[in-house]
């Protein structure tokens, strides 16, 4: 008689239950909503120097490295999938890898920005467009900040991979250092040392690189808890290798698909006029504070669903799927409401322009439905992050886009209404062409990680 295979040591661990998915999940908001503080106060910093060019300056910088670094979004994205499934599968050698690989491609990458920082600054600046005395200030920042490239990316990195390791305390801490250090320097260099928007940014270029420095320290101290060492082996495994790049590259696909919806939104917004634009940017200011809500249910879903799919169990990646689903629905549902009833109150303290106060009252109904609308892509895009699914995730991103700008040609005659009834569509659309492929996913949840075991 053949025996039976000897159990993987993760199939005695419990199933996932509501305590551990609010564990992952909390932290994650609490991160997110740290980070607006950052820019209220650098705001506030240069707010004091009084000219509105000093302002116009760091938003426009800001925003581009905002834009710059949401590229790379892939180097938390794909780290948390890949080193959720090591965690599940127990393979030290590859936890270490999938963080020695991400810190690589982070520094890569960020030196490759440092490079190329001169064709960028002159891209950057010609597609923006501002009055000549912001943009000085603005290539001021741009100039400083662009030094902490490789830092900033291996931020990113290393959240995600203590993400996957569901090390959450470990990775909001890391997060509230960096904002805390940067607003605190902010503070420092402007106020103090009256160094301007010179200040803003090498207070942001310290912050960053301190939190990678940091978080290297803290990388350190976690491994002391894995089991194994450093396996050079491991590092360069070609197959490895091969699908880290393929994960990233489909991440960064998908990623500038949603960039390119997002910035086609605001440059439709101002194609109706600047009060309309002015509404829209405040509706979008409840979008983003939804995010931060609904992004830490689907990370609870990455790092739950990676490590289910890297130990081989079935009921763990079901059970993970099934309970951040339902908190995250629940939240939306508040969300939704909260946005309905409490919005006109919230409108009225963003402006004072009448006409706008009205416009985004008008409008108001949309960003009430849009919780509702797009949780299921938020937990969808959990859910595939963590199976390293990202095929499917770009596909997604490409159809769901063709979609979207189908529906704004559509509805053009609607006006605004048309654009933001062709927003929705388009999270709605995110949800259901990866929906398509979700049942393949569970039919293979039991073996559709790769064998990390064996690496």
């Amino acid at each position: 008689m053949t025996p039976a295979p000897a159990p993987h040591p993760a199939s005695s661990k419990p199933l996932p239950d509501n305590a551990q998915v609010l564990r992952v999940a909390i932290p994650v908001v609490l991160s997110g909503l740290s980070t607006p503080l950052i820019g209220l106060i650098d705001t506030a910093a240069v707010g004091q120097l009084g000219d509105a060019k000093y302002i116009g300056a760091v938003a426009l910088g800001a925003l581009i490295f905002t834009f710059l670094y949401w590229a790379f979004g892939f180097l938390r994205m794909g780290t948390t999938g890949l080193t959720a499934q090591a965690h599940g599968a127990e393979n030290g050698a590859e936890i270490r890898a999938c963080l020695g690989r991400a810190l690589f491609i982070a520094l890569a990458a960020g030196c490759g920005l440092i490079l190329l920082q001169l064709p960028l600054e002159f891209a950057a600046f010609t597609l923006v467009g501002a009055e000549a005395d912001a943009e000085a200030l603005a290539r001021t920042y741009f100039d400083i900040r662009i030094w902490s490239a490789p830092f900033a990316l291996a931020n990113f990195a290393l959240l995600g991979w203590f993400i996957g390791l569901q090390r959450m305390r470990t990775a909001l801490a890391l997060q509230l250092f960096l904002n805390g250090m940067n607003a605190g320097l902010d503070a420092l260099f402007v106020f103090v040392f009256e160094m301007g928007v010179a200040g803003i940014a090498y207070g942001t270029l310290i912050a960053e690189i301190s939190a990678a420095l940091a978080g290297l320290f803290l990388a350190v101290r976690v491994l002391k808890s894995v089991p194994g060492g450093w396996n050079l082996a491991a590092l360069k495994d070609k197959a490895a290798l091969t699908r880290t790049i393929a994960v990233n590259r489909d991440i960064m696909i998908r990623t500038l698909l949603l960039l390119f919806a997002f910035a086609f939104f605001t440059a439709q917004s101002a194609g109706h006029g600047n009060e309309v634009l002015a509404a829209n940017t405040i509706l979008m200011q409840f979008v983003s504070f939804a995010a931060y809500f609904l992004d830490g249910f689907a990370f609870a879903a990455e790092a739950l669903v990676g490590e289910a799919l890297g130990a081989k169990r079935r009921e763990a990646f079901a059970r993970a799927v099934k309970l951040s689903t339902l908190w995250a629905a629940g939240i939306s549902l508040l969300l939704s409401a909260g946005f309905a009833l409490s919005g006109p109150f919230f409108i009225a303290l963003l402006t004072t322009a009448e006409p706008v106060r009205a416009l985004a009252g008008t409008y108001l109904v949309w960003a009430a439905i849009l919780p509702i609308a797009s949780v299921w892509c938020y937990q969808l895009d959990g859910i595939f992050i963590g199976a390293t699914r990202t095929g499917e995730m770009r596909n997604a991103a490409i159809f769901s886009l063709s979609v979207f700008l189908a529906c704004w040609w559509l509805f053009q005659p609607l006006g605004n209404h048309g654009l933001w009834a062709a927003f929705t569509l388009f999270a709605l659309m995110r949800a259901l062409s990866l929906a398509v492929y979700y049942p393949r996913l569970a039919a293979q949840s039991a073996g559709a990680a790769a064998d990390l075991r064996g690496f």
